[in-house]
């Protein structure tokens, strides 16, 4: 699995189309509360936007969907590893990352051998009502530690100016959702997101 420094994540396929042809090299198709053919409907559709353009795509949550239309990558909360068969996405060849947000979920998490584990809201949200507070960057430190080799992704709060702070402290990509789909205009914001994130970048 590739694993870009600028982590973009959706919520259908509409506004990939859009932000796919800006440079686009991984993202997390989140969609939610749709009834099984319009969300089989927008992981195909992402599936060969992100091929056409050469991108990484992730399917959020919806990891027998990704296995039965030849997906590559899922992400997994915690409460989706308890009913996801993970035997089945390695024989598959499908890469998974995983959420974590205390000790005891990142114990777990590494216990799979990830693709990646993700720690947030790393600073205040406005995606949801968190029940953890903000994680702060001296837990990425920590979770970098504990992580060793495994990719660690930041989320929550992350914008491009908290970036240098973020990746100092150890993660290796930045995952954004609010900060781009709730901009006035999201195709700006997205070429300010990847500008940032090459930067200095190898």
């Amino acid at each position: 699995m590739r694993l870009d420094r600028f982590y973009l994540i959706v919520g259908d396929a509409a506004l990939l189309a859009r932000l796919l042809p800006l440079g686009v090299r991984l993202v997390q198709l989140r969609a939610k509360g749709l009834v099984p053919a319009e969300l089989h409907r927008q992981i195909a559709q992402s599936r060969d936007l992100c091929a056409a353009y050469g991108a990484q795509l992730v399917v959020n949550d919806h990891w027998q969907a990704a296995l039965d239309l030849g997906c590559d990558a899922v992400h997994l909360g915690q409460e989706d590893m308890d009913s996801a068969d993970f035997p089945a996405l390695r024989r598959a060849g499908i890469s998974f990352g995983l959420s974590t947000h205390d000790e005891a979920e990142l114990d777990r998490a590494l216990g799979e051998a990830p693709a990646y584990v993700a720690l947030g809201p790393i600073w205040p949200t406005r995606l949801k009502q968190m029940k953890w507070p903000p994680q702060g960057l001296a837990r990425v430190q920590h979770w970098k530690r504990r992580a060793g080799q495994i990719p660690l992704v930041g989320i929550g709060g992350v914008t491009p100016e908290r970036l240098p702070a973020l990746f100092a402290a150890g993660a290796d990509s930045a995952a954004v959702v609010t900060d781009i789909a709730q901009a006035q205009d999201p195709e700006a914001r997205c070429r300010t997101w990847i500008a940032a994130t090459r930067r200095g970048a190898a």
